[in-house]
């Protein structure tokens, strides 16, 4: 680790990121070229940017009152993914005066409507990190707070040193995360590295479950695999 390294992890900390992790993409130029083009499959190094959610936000969900489900849309979406886009920008920023490429890649953007794909895939950065594992509910499995985090990333060039290897995957048999799902949206395959999402998640499924979740309550959340996670409800 360089000082470079250190100056940006600090950095992160001091504004407000939980996690922090950097990833060598050698392995996901293929992915990354899918998702975004060969604009983004240029960058060599990705920092994953994690902010923890609030236990009293996600344990309300299983309620299903009004006042939990937005009060989970307000601060587990639009207020964390906010104090998220505002860190990775300053972290690009740093980089950029460094005279680094740097592209932050917003907490929450979907740029293909037909696969509801973004960008970058952030859960895919912070796995190439070493910050956690994909489980069977599609979500980034950390040791320390479950799936109860949100994530940012930003895609450069800077010479960086990779935090970690990918973790062994350690979701066992539980299957808390496909039972409870609504829209009965996984399959409860454990997680690939070289089979499609489609295998273990139906995207379109969850979509049209948030969206009539959108009509009834007047917010296009769930949150109920996320809740569930033996990792994130240990205390």
């Amino acid at each position: 680790m360089n000082a470079l390294d250190d100056r940006l992890r600090a950095l992160a900390k001091e504004l407000g990121a939980d996690l922090y992790g950097v990833a060598d993409l050698t392995p996901a130029q293929k992915a990354m070229r899918e998702w975004g083009g060969e604009m983004i499959a240029g960058y060599p190094r990705s920092i994953s940017v994690g902010i923890r959610l609030m236990d009293a936000i996600v344990d309300a969900l299983p309620t299903h009152q009004r006042l939990a489900v937005l009060n989970y849309r307000k601060h587990a979406y639009d207020v964390i993914n906010d104090r998220l886009d505002e860190i990775v920008s300053r972290l690009a920023s740093a980089l950029q005066h460094e005279g680094y490429r740097a592209f932050p890649i917003a907490a929450s953007s979907t740029t293909d409507s037909e696969r509801l794909y973004g960008t970058f895939s952030h859960k895919m950065g912070a796995r190439l990190a070493g910050l956690g594992w994909v489980g069977k509910s599609c979500l980034l499995i950390t040791p320390e707070y479950g799936p109860r985090v949100r994530w940012a990333t930003i895609l450069t060039e800077a010479p960086l040193t990779p935090t970690g290897q990918p973790m062994e995957v350690r979701c066992g048999d539980c299957r808390e995360c496909v039972e409870i799902c609504p829209a009965q949206a996984f399959t409860g395959r454990p997680f690939q590295e070289d089979e499609p999402r489609e295998r273990r998640y139906d995207a379109h499924a969850c979509l049209r479950y948030l969206q009539s979740r959108e009509a009834q309550v007047g917010a296009s959340v769930c949150g109920l695999c996320l809740y569930v996670c033996p990792y994130g409800r240990r205390k």
